[in-house]
């Protein structure tokens, strides 16, 4: 998880690999969260939670049921002379979450 703009951009761009997945809540300032998949077809629930950390570390984390957008980082794109943390995605999906931290035993 990235926890500023130059973080953001070097987890997104060069930290992961075209297969991982890639979150961040949708319309509003936040971390970029990246799931390392191993090549592996995660689970709804970690996807979720992947989700939750992404609303949480956001601008969006005093609301509830928090739009955040994920997809392969394969379809994260860094536009030419943008600023750091800035990118362009496609082909993502969307999961309506509320902006937590599980803390696991």
């Amino acid at each position: 998880m990235g926890k500023n703009n130059k973080q953001n951009d070097y987890l997104t761009t060069k930290a992961s690999k075209k297969d991982d997945i890639w979150f961040h809540v949708k319309d509003f300032h936040g971390s970029h969260v990246i799931l390392k998949t191993e090549g592996k077809t995660p689970s709804t629930s970690v996807l979720e939670k992947c989700a939750s950390l992404a609303a949480y570390y956001s601008k969006a984390r005093q609301s509830s049921n928090v739009p955040v957008d994920f997809c392969p980082v394969s379809h994260v794109k860094k536009p030419s002379g943008s600023k750091p943390g800035m990118v362009i995605y496609t082909g993502y999906q969307t999961l309506y979450v509320e902006p937590k931290i599980e803390v696991e035993n």
